[in-house]
């Protein structure tokens, strides 16, 4: 039984299309989600994934960041009670400390406020290293500054001198 406008039967046209769609637009979202899980974190070495496949290894790569996060805020916290309790004897400011792992590099910082350097010089060293840098931050506590650097090689083939960088940052901050 078909109806002239606003009928049924362009309802059900209408509701198809929509649902056409919805679902267009539902798998693009997940190929964009499994296009930005990296590679060496995919569990199956299949150049397609069931749509159940992908949010799978989705879930699993965010629930690693989330376990990364939660150990960096824990180190931090650690370091921040070491510097603040006077458990700092022994320890002399600047405090550099570059943790190198695959291809990032990770440099947390303290010295203290009166010591004055210039941060951009530490990031224009890390550049000359060939590495980008993807997040910086620093927190105050006390008469302490702590800076925390996050870094990525240019190229996978150059890759990053961890012992290089040190040294260079060492020079810097010393």
């Amino acid at each position: 039984m078909k109806m002239r406008r606003g009928g049924r039967a362009d309802c059900r046209m209408e509701r198809k299309t929509v649902e056409k769609y919805r679902r267009m637009h539902m798998k693009s979202l997940c190929l964009k989600l499994s296009s930005i899980i990296p590679k060496e974190h995919r569990i199956t070495s299949k150049n397609v994934l069931t749509l159940n496949e992908s949010l799978d290894q989705a879930i699993s790569y965010i629930k690693k960041l989330k376990e990364r996060i939660e150990n960096l805020k824990q180190r931090r916290l650690t370091w921040a009670m070491r510097a603040t309790n006077g458990v700092t004897v022994g320890f002399q400011l600047p405090i550099l400390e570059v943790r190198h792992r695959d291809m990032d590099l990770e440099i947390l910082l303290i010295s203290r406020v009166s010591k004055r350097f210039m941060f951009h010089e530490v990031i224009n060293v890390l550049a000359e290293e060939g590495a980008d840098v993807v997040n910086a931050s620093f927190s105050t506590v006390g008469d302490k500054i702590f800076h925390t650097i996050h870094s990525k090689a240019f190229s996978s083939r150059i890759g990053l001198e961890a012992s290089r960088v040190s040294e260079r940052l060492k020079d810097l901050v010393q």
